[in-house]
């Protein structure tokens, strides 16, 4: 499974796999679903603003290996070297594909 197919099952559970291909899932208030996450952490995660934070509020693997693998999937074309501009590009299509894919306005998930 692809990193990305790995943050949709962990927000929309077996529903990921249809949001993956295209089909209509329940509406998730995905929001709401990662303010918890974070809660319970038990440390300060900002998933609106950070892949690293996002990806560790879902417990995922947040390594640069990871989000040079994340990249790929999701047909980054610049330098993964700059990892700055990369996790800043990243961030901004998964809040993308995730507000496309939550079935309920998403609007806090499009702030940047």
């Amino acid at each position: 499974m692809s990193i990305f197919g790995k943050i949709m099952g962990a927000i929309f559970g077996t529903k990921a796999e249809a949001a993956e291909s295209g089909q209509v899932i329940p509406e998730v208030d995905v929001v709401a679903m990662l303010d918890k996450a974070v809660a319970g952490k038990g440390e300060k995660l900002d998933w609106r603003n950070s892949i690293v934070d996002l990806m560790k509020a879902l417990d995922l693997d947040s390594s640069l290996a990871n989000r040079k693998q994340l990249a790929h999937d999701l047909n980054y074309t610049g330098d993964t070297n700059d990892s700055a501009s990369m996790n800043i590009w990243l961030h901004k299509q998964v809040m993308e594909r995730l507000a496309k894919n939550a079935g309920k306005p998403t609007a806090d998930l499009m702030k940047k």
